[in-house]
């Protein structure tokens, strides 16, 4: 373990680009996200088509943006509850689904 932040990113900043690592798994506030190691078995038809498709050293990143949109919802209520209370988006929306809502009660079923 590195004494102090600043001995680590020397290091790093020293290193080949070969040599750095892909993950970084310290933080120092307002720097990038800590990033965690993940294991995962796969048959090895789809290890292949990672390689081939998507291609070596590149597999993490799309994995990551596959997956976190159905684990990540930061903040969410939140966000709806600051949404509701902006009174002309809401009657804006309240109108828009009601024209929808006439609408589609004319169409032939």
């Amino acid at each position: 373990m590195f004494p102090n932040w600043d001995q680590a990113e020397t290091l790093i900043s020293h290193l080949s680009k070969d040599d750095k690592p892909d993950t970084y798994t310290y933080n120092r506030s307002g720097g990038d996200p800590v990033r965690k190691k993940l294991t995962i078995t796969v048959d090895e038809e789809v290890y292949e088509g990672l390689h081939h498709v998507i291609g070596p050293r590149k597999i993490s990143k799309f994995v990551e943006e596959l997956v976190r949109p159905h684990v990540v919802r930061p903040h969410l209520e939140s966000a709806y509850a600051q949404m509701a209370q902006d009174k002309a988006r809401e009657k804006e929306a309240l109108e828009w689904a009601e024209a929808t809502f006439r609408d589609s009660a004319h169409e032939k079923r």
